[in-house]
């Protein structure tokens, strides 16, 4: 992720998104998730038994997609099944804190995306973990494009036409989001204080359903990650603007990105990785950046992943000191924009 100087106003009311994290944390556990196997047996054996893949959002969405992509290879190396479990809520804030209080023992893995390094600012104090302490990092996976997209039947042709269309209506104008502290958020809330504008925002409990609404014409538009919306795009489902990167993508080399649109301002792309409680033994991380290396190096995890409009990360960056080193250096840098503007 990249953010222009020129986006460092970004709006995000924070006072609400915490009374909403905290009675969501209140809600009982998902049973299961703390002792899904192997117990306290000894990490040279492990794993003896399914391994829960904890992601924090609706199956369908972008992070969802990443994470089934890469289970199964996972699986095949690990010599047990990767199951996937979505726990939704709070901009992932509920699964985070599930995954920070279950046992250490491998067998309760997390998928997350940026929402990792915005939750500090976004929920101060009332969050129920640190994303650092609590957790060990297992390696970076992918870092993800945004797209701008608006339904299909949006008046607007350009990115300049949806700029000033934007602007000239923005008392009636309605932007989906995944709700609050997701990737789709923090994309659109860039993409709106680089233009200066207030829409109407209209979170949903997931990509997956917000998607669903734009589809369906519910909704304006949006910003999403490609892994949502590359297919929509070329079905023409919905309509595109632009790609929030600095280069053209493969998957959709007739969107300009947003520089080439009169944009330069907005740039952002959204990393994912794995975690682990914090205590879980060396040699369980060991053999899950090991199984995660052999399933980005998977050239059929490389193909699905170029369908869409994103690439494996490189092996140096599927390791804890890479992951953490990213980490570390996203919070502060989401605190000053977040925190700017009193998040």
């Amino acid at each position: 992720m990249s953010i222009h100087p020129r986006t460092k106003h970004l709006a995000i009311p924070g006072n609400r998104g915490r009374r909403v994290v905290a009675a969501a944390l209140a809600l009982p556990l998902v049973a299961g998730l703390a002792a899904c196997g192997g117990g306290g047996g000894d990490p040279a054996d492990y794993p003896e038994d399914d391994i829960e893949i904890v992601v924090p959002f609706a199956a369908g969405g972008p992070t969802d997609t990443v994470t089934r992509m890469i289970a199964e290879p996972m699986s095949e190396e690990l010599g047990a099944q990767l199951v996937v479990q979505n726990v939704e809520g709070a901009g992932g804030t509920v699964a985070a804190g599930q995954v920070a209080t279950a046992d250490p023992d491998g067998y309760t893995v997390l998928m997350h995306h940026i929402g990792m390094s915005t939750a500090p600012a976004l929920y101060g104090e009332d969050l129920a973990y640190d994303p650092v302490e609590d957790f060990r990092t297992i390696g970076l996976v992918t870092e993800v494009p945004m797209t701008i997209v608006a339904r299909s039947d949006l008046e607007p042709e350009t990115l300049e036409e949806f700029v000033a269309y934007v602007q000239e209506n923005q008392d009636t104008v309605t932007m989906a989001t995944a709700g609050e502290g997701a990737a789709s958020d923090l994309c659109g809330r860039l993409l709106t204080s680089a233009l200066g504008v207030e829409v109407t925002v209209v979170p949903y409990d997931g990509t997956a359903p917000a998607m669903e609404e734009l589809v369906g014409k519910q909704v304006d538009f949006m910003c999403d990650q490609t892994t949502n919306t590359t297919g929509q795009i070329t079905d023409g489902a919905i309509k595109a603007y632009a790609v929030t990167t600095p280069e053209r993508i493969d998957a959709l080399p007739d969107l300009p990105t947003t520089a080439e649109a009169g944009q330069p301002d907005i740039e952002v792309s959204v990393w994912h990785g794995l975690y682990v409680p914090a205590g879980t033994p060396d040699e369980i991380v060991e053999k899950l950046t090991g199984a995660l290396q052999v399933a980005l190096a998977d050239q059929a995890v490389v193909d699905q992943m170029a369908e869409l409009g994103t690439t494996p990360v490189e092996q140096d960056q599927a390791t804890p000191e890479a992951h953490t080193e990213l980490l570390t250096e996203q919070i502060d840098s989401w605190a000053e924009v977040i925190g700017s503007q009193g998040g």
